[in-house]
C-alpha cells in the first residue's frame, strides 16, 4: 500500500526523557508505515538547549510561525537539580514558555475521554477545556533574592522620560523580590482567541480572575474581557445560544466542581498550568488529555500536556520495563496532522489522524492499556501491557 504523501512539513520538537523514548515508538510503529512523514526537525532536548544556549528553542518558534503547525514532545524546564544533574550553563527558561511568547497564543487544553474511564467528580458528564493565556506572568518573570535590609521599588520609565514609582517594601533582613508583566496586546488576543473558540465550540465560556485582591494587574485582564466582549462577541454569543461568565478564581474553582462540565474554561498562565492538571486527572490520567497552542495568526503548536515521565525513563535506562501511557502524545500528533491536512487539502491525511485516534480509544475501551489506567478504570478482566506493547496494540487495531 502506497504511504499518504504530505505537501508541508510539520515543525517537529523532540523532548525529553520517556516522552522522548516513546515519541520514536509513535513514528516508528504508527506513522511511518503509513505516511511518508515529512517534518523540520528540532531536538528541544535538554542537553541540545544548553549547547545552543537554548537559541534551538526560538527557532523551533519561528520555523513554526513559517509553517504554520508544529508538534512538540514534553520537555524539561530545569531546576536547580536538573542543572546539577545534566551540568547546563545556566537553569534555562521553560521552552514552553519561550515559544508561547513567540508565538503569542492561546493554549486549549480537553481531556480525552473513553469508555471505563469515569472522571473523579461524579457530576461531571461532559469534558472541560482549559483555555490557558500563553504569555507572561511568573513564566517571564525577574527574580531577586536580597540579603539584607533595605527598600524595594517598583518603577517604570516612559519613553518621554517620566518615572513611576511605588514602594513594594522596606527590608528588615533579608528576603525575595518577584516582577511579572503582561501586555494589553496578548491579553486583547487571549480574549478573542477565547471567545471565538467559544463560538466555534459552541460551549459557554467562564473567565476567573482575582481582581478583588489583585485591583490593576487581575483587574486588567477582567476589563480586556469586558471590553472584547461587549463590543465583539455579545451578540455572536446571543444567537449562538452560549453565555460569558466573569467570576473570582475561587468562585470558578468551586462552581467548576459543582457543575456537570461541558464549558471553556478561560484562566491566566499559571492558573491554567494547575487547572489543567487538576482537570486532566481529574478526568482520568495527566496522558489523557490533549493541548494545542493557537495564535492570533493561525499557528498551532500541539503538544502532550503532562510532564517527561522522569521516573519510567530511569527505570528503562535501567532495562526494566514500563508502563507509560502514551495516548496524549499520540494525540499531539493526530492533531497536528489533521490540521496540517486540513489546510493543506489532504483529506487522506485527515482520515489517517482520525483513524489512529478511534483505534487508540478502541484499544483502551477493549480493556488493552497501560497501568496507570487499569488502577481506576471500570472496565473488569484487564489486560495491563507496557510501553511498547501498548503501541502495538493500537496498531494492530488501525
Amino acid at each position: 500500500m502506497s504511504k499518504i504523501q504530505m505537501i508541508t512539513p510539520l515543525v517537529e520538537m523532540d523532548g525529553d526523557e520517556m516522552t522522548r523514548v516513546i515519541w520514536q515508538m509513535i513514528k516508528d510503529k504508527l506513522l511511518l508505515p503509513y505516511i511518508d512523514l515529512k517534518t523540520e526537525y528540532y531536538d528541544l532536548g535538554l542537553k541540545k538547549r544548553d549547547e545552543t544556549n537554548d537559541q534551538i528553542t526560538t527557532l523551533s518558534a519561528n520555523a513554526t510561525k513559517k509553517y504554520g503547525v508544529a508538534v512538540k514532545c514534553a520537555t524539561i524546564t530545569p531546576n536547580a537539580d536538573r542543572v546539577k544533574e545534566y551540568g547546563l550553563k545556566e537553569m534555562w527558561k521553560s521552552p514552553n514558555g519561550t515559544i508561547r511568547a513567540i508565538l503569542d497564543g492561546t493554549v486549549f487544553r480537553t481531556p480525552i475521554t473513553v469508555k471505563g474511564i469515569q472522571p473523579c467528580v461524579r457530576n461531571w458528564k461532559k469534558p472541560i477545556t482549559i483555555a490557558r493565556h500563553a504569555y507572561g506572568d511568573i513564566y517571564k518573570n525577574t527574580e531577586l533574592r536580597v540579603t539584607g535590609g533595605g527598600k524595594a521599588y517598583l518603577s517604570f520609565e516612559g519613553e518621554d522620560g517620566q518615572v513611576q514609582k511605588e514602594e513594594i517594601h522596606a527590608f528588615n533582613g533579608s528576603g525575595i523580590l518577584q516582577g511579572v508583566h503582561n501586555t494589553d496586546r496578548s491579553i486583547e488576543s487571549f480574549a478573542r482567541a477565547c471567545f471565538t473558540y467559544a463560538l466555534s465550540e459552541k460551549k459557554d465560556l467562564w473567565f476567573g480572575a482575582k481582581d478583588t485582591i489583585s485591583k490593576t494587574y487581575d483587574a486588567r485582564f477582567r476589563a480586556i474581557f469586558d471590553d472584547v466582549y461587549e463590543q465583539e462577541y455579545r451578540e455572536k454569543f446571543q444567537v449562538a445560544d452560549i453565555t460569558y461568565f466573569f467570576s473570582l478564581i475561587d468562585d470558578i474553582v468551586a462552581r467548576i466542581m459543582k457543575s456537570e462540565g461541558g464549558m471553556i474554561w478561560a484562566c491566566k498562565n499559571y492558573d491554567g498550568d494547575v487547572m489543567s492538571d487538576m482537570v486532566s486527572s481529574a478526568f482520568g490520567s495527566l496522558a489523557m488529555m490533549t493541548s494545542v497552542l493557537v495564535s492570533p495568526d493561525g499557528v498551532y503548536e500541539y503538544e502532550a500536556a503532562h510532564g517527561t515521565v522522569q521516573r519510567h525513563y530511569y527505570k528503562h535506562l535501567a532495562g526494566e520495563e514500563t508502563s507509560t501511557n502514551s495516548v496524549a502524545t499520540i494525540f499531539a500528533w493526530t492533531g497536528a496532522l489533521k490540521k496540517r491536512g486540513e489546510l493543506d487539502g489532504t483529506e487522506a491525511l485527515v482520515r489517517f489522524a482520525e483513524k489512529l485516534e478511534k483505534a487508540t480509544l478502541k484499544t483502551i475501551a477493549s480493556g488493552c492499556m497501560t497501568k496507570d489506567l487499569a488502577l481506576i478504570t471500570s472496565l473488569k478482566n484487564v489486560q495491563v501491557v507496557n510501553t511498547e506493547g501498548f503501541l502495538d496494540a493500537v496498531a494492530a487495531a488501525m
